[in-house]
């Protein structure tokens, strides 16, 4: 049996360097994505010849660097939020643009395509604005995840019922700990309905199997036929994890 494995590795063309992780995994194509932080992830065959690598990944240049030069404008807006009206915030796969109000009750909600934010404090207190978010989030979370992870339970007539837990991971979007609990990345709320379903499918799959195989993603295109679609889209939006 084959098991994935992960080595960090350098590509060069011409003048340009690139650093990427190789996953070598149980699967029959070939998978390059860049998040949104500018790492390059190639997925091959367990047996993929060097040569083999070396070509797919000349002939994915000219994307690899239009990806990567994306990503590098974007870079500078993501990581340097000021919480104020004007800025963009994902919610639920969908881009809402920030407007920041004064008024007698602090609130968040949703309006119209916008996320109105009311303050009683100044509408420049970042760190107000940024709490007052970051709750509205931890409310929509709770709800949210409960609700998807009912419908997607349903699919798999398990007897046993993990225990739905949010903590925020820095590797991953998901984790399943055996015969204890379903592990959600809080992160999830800003992507897709779709996506947060592909992630609890995911690890729901590994109660029954434990690693990825052809058996795990059998048992995966069978509770969950579009995955794939939709882990590239969560990777190319949100970043892979």
């Amino acid at each position: 049996m084959n098991y994935s494995t992960m080595q960090n590795k350098i590509f060069k063309y011409g003048r340009y360097k690139y650093n990427y992780l190789l996953k070598t995994e149980d699967r029959k194509t070939f998978s390059l994505v860049v998040t949104p932080e500018m790492k390059i992830i190639l997925k091959t065959p367990v047996k993929a010849p060097a040569e083999k690598i070396e070509s797919f990944l000349k002939r994915k240049w000219m994307w690899l660097e239009k990806q990567l030069q994306y990503f590098k404008k974007y870079q500078s807006v993501k990581y340097k939020k000021e919480y104020i009206s004007g800025e963009s915030f994902f919610y639920l796969g969908r881009q809402y643009k920030l407007v920041v109000k004064a008024g007698k009750q602090a609130q968040v909600k949703l309006f119209k395509g916008i996320i109105q934010l009311t303050s009683t404090k100044s509408v420049n207190n970042k760190a107000n604005n940024k709490k007052l978010l970051n709750d509205w989030y931890q409310s929509r979370i709770e709800k949210k995840f409960k609700e998807r992870y009912e419908i997607v339970l349903k699919k798999f007539n398990y007897k046993f019922r993990p225990q739905l837990v949010v903590r925020k991971m820095s590797k991953r979007w998901g984790s399943y700990l055996t015969g204890k609990k379903i592990i959600l990345n809080p992160e999830l709320i800003k992507a897709s309905t779709k996506a947060i379903d592909y992630v609890i499918s995911h690890e729901l799959c590994h109660m029954r199997i434990k690693r990825h195989g052809k058996s795990f993603y059998k048992l995966l295109d069978s509770k969950y036929p579009n995955w794939r679609t939709v882990k590239e889209r969560l990777e190319l939006r949100l970043g892979g994890i």
